[in-house]
C-alpha cells in the first residue's frame, strides 16, 4: 500500500488549496479548485476569497455571484451554505442538496402539525411553497421579510428549542425558503447589505438561470467525493463522510464507483483517486491567514496532521472554526481585528523568527486590504476571545 505521510498531506494542502506557490487568477477558479467556498460566514466566505486570489477585490466577488450567476450561493452539504461555480449546480443539487432538502421538508411538516398550524404538514407546506414561488416569480427579488408581508399563509412564526439557552421563535417564511433553497427551485440573487453581513434577496432558480437538469443522486455524490479527493485527497472514510453530510454506505458506494486507492497515513486507511499515488513536489514554507469556516480548515473531520494540539482553541464546541494563522501547512495560532483596524495574531507556540515575519506580512496586507471595514467571525474561537481580553 502507496504511504502519504504528513509531508506530503501539507504540500498537497498548500498546492491544491492555492496557499502556496501561484494564486488563482479569479474567484471562479478559486472557487472550482476548492469544490465550492463556506458561505456561512458573511465576510469569511470574502476572506477565503482573498486568501486565494490575485489582487482580489470586493465587488469581483460580488460581481461573480450577483451580475455574472457564475457562481451561485447554495446549501448543501451538511445543511451549510457554499459557493459553487454556475456549471456545479446540477452536481450539488443532487449530490448532497437532495439530501438536505427531504429532511428539512420532513422537519417542517412535523413542526407545522405540533405548533397545531395545520392537520397535514405536507400539504400546507405544498401551499406555502407555491405561493412563495408565484409571488417570486411576480414580484422578485424579495426579502424574506417582504415575503412573510405578502404571503398570508408564511407570516407565522413559532417557537423553537423550548426550555433551551437559545429558545426563542423563527419566522416559518425562513423554514419555507431553507426547503426551497435545498430544492433548487429559490436562489440568493441580491444581498441588501454590506459583503460583512447576510440580508438575501430571493428569487426563483428557473427565472434567474434557468431550469436546471436533474441528475441521479447516487452519480452526482461520486462526483462530489471525487472533486474531493481531487482538492482534499487523501482522506479517511470519516472525512468524507463528514464533509459530504451522507452516510458511511454512500461513502463507501462513491469510492468503488471512483475506483479510489487506498494509501497508508501513518497507520490510517487514506483514499486517493487513481491518478494521484505520486508523491507532489514540496513548498517551500508559506505563511497564510485564514478566516472562520475556511475550507481548508473545515475540510477534513480527522485533523491531527494540521491542527495539532490546538483543537480546543481553534473549534467551538460544535466544530466551527475561528480564523487561523498558518505556517508551513499547519495551524499555529489565530487572528482578529482590532477596534483600530489592525489585524492581530495570537501564536500559540514559538515559530520562529522567518515565520513570525512571515505571518506579520500576510497580516500588514490584510490590515490594509479591509481599510478599517470591521469584521466579526459569526463564530469566534477561544483565541478570538483571548485576543480581544488582552485588548480590554
Amino acid at each position: 500500500m502507496t504511504s502519504i505521510d504528513v509531508a506530503q498531506r501539507r504540500a498537497r494542502l498548500a498546492r491544491r488549496h492555492l496557499l502556496a506557490g501561484p494564486p488563482s487568477p479569479d474567484v471562479e477558479a478559486a472557487a472550482a479548485a476548492m469544490v465550492c467556498l463556506h458561505a456561512t460566514d458573511p465576510a469569511g466566505l470574502f476572506l477565503s476569497a482573498w486568501a486565494r486570489v490575485a489582487g482580489f477585490k470586493v465587488g469581483d466577488l460580488e460581481r461573480a455571484m450577483y451580475t455574472d450567476r457564475t457562481l451561485v450561493k447554495q446549501l448543501a452539504m451538511r445543511r451549510t451554505l457554499f459557493v459553487f461555480p454556475r456549471a456545479d449546480l446540477p452536481v450539488a443539487l443532487a449530490g448532497a442538496s437532495a439530501r438536505v432538502a427531504r429532511t428539512e421538508r420532513a422537519r417542517l411538516a412535523k413542526t407545522v402539525e405540533a405548533e397545531g398550524m395545520a392537520a397535514d404538514g405536507e400539504a400546507w407546506l405544498a401551499r406555502a411553497s407555491a405561493e412563495v414561488l408565484a409571488e417570486l416569480d411576480r414580484e422578485g427579488p424579495l426579502s424574506a421579510a417582504a415575503l412573510r408581508a405578502r404571503v398570508p399563509h408564511v407570516e407565522a412564526a413559532v417557537e423553537h428549542s423550548q426550555g433551551k439557552a437559545y429558545a426563542g421563535r423563527f419566522a416559518v417564511v425562513g423554514r419555507v425558503l431553507t426547503v426551497l433553497s435545498a430544492e433548487g427551485r429559490v436562489m440568493r440573487v441580491a444581498n441588501e447589505g454590506r459583503w460583512t453581513s447576510s440580508r438575501p434577496l430571493w428569487g426563483t432558480t428557473e427565472r434567474v438561470i434557468g431550469p436546471q437538469p436533474a441528475l441521479d443522486e447516487d452519480a452526482a455524490r461520486a462526483e462530489l467525493v471525487r472533486r474531493w479527493l481531487r482538492t482534499f485527497g487523501p482522506g479517511t472514510e470519516a472525512d468524507v463522510r463528514w464533509w459530504l453530510g451522507s452516510t458511511l454506505t454512500a461513502v463507501r458506494r462513491s469510492l468503488a464507483d471512483l475506483g479510489a486507492v487506498e494509501v497508508d497515513l501513518d497507520g490510517r486507511t487514506g483514499w486517493v483517486l487513481p491518478d494521484d499515488t505520486e508523491p507532489v513536489e514540496p513548498v517551500e514554507p508559506w505563511a497564510a491567514l485564514l478566516p472562520a469556516l475556511d475550507p481548508t480548515v473545515m475540510g477534513w473531520s480527522e485533523r491531527d496532521w494540521y491542527v495539532g494540539p490546538y483543537k480546543a482553541q481553534v473549534f467551538d464546541s460544535v466544530g466551527n472554526a475561528g480564523p487561523t494563522a498558518w505556517w508551513d501547512g499547519r495551524i499555529v495560532g489565530g487572528w482578529d481585528i482590532a477596534p483600530s483596524g489592525e489585524v492581530e495574531v495570537l501564536l500559540l507556540e514559538d515559530v520562529g523568527a522567518e515565520a513570525r515575519a512571515a505571518i506579520d506580512a500576510r497580516a500588514e496586507e490584510l490590515t490594509r486590504w479591509l481599510a478599517g471595514t470591521p469584521v466579526v467571525p459569526r463564530f469566534p474561537s477561544s483565541l478570538t476571545a483571548t485576543l480581544r481580553a488582552a485588548r480590554s
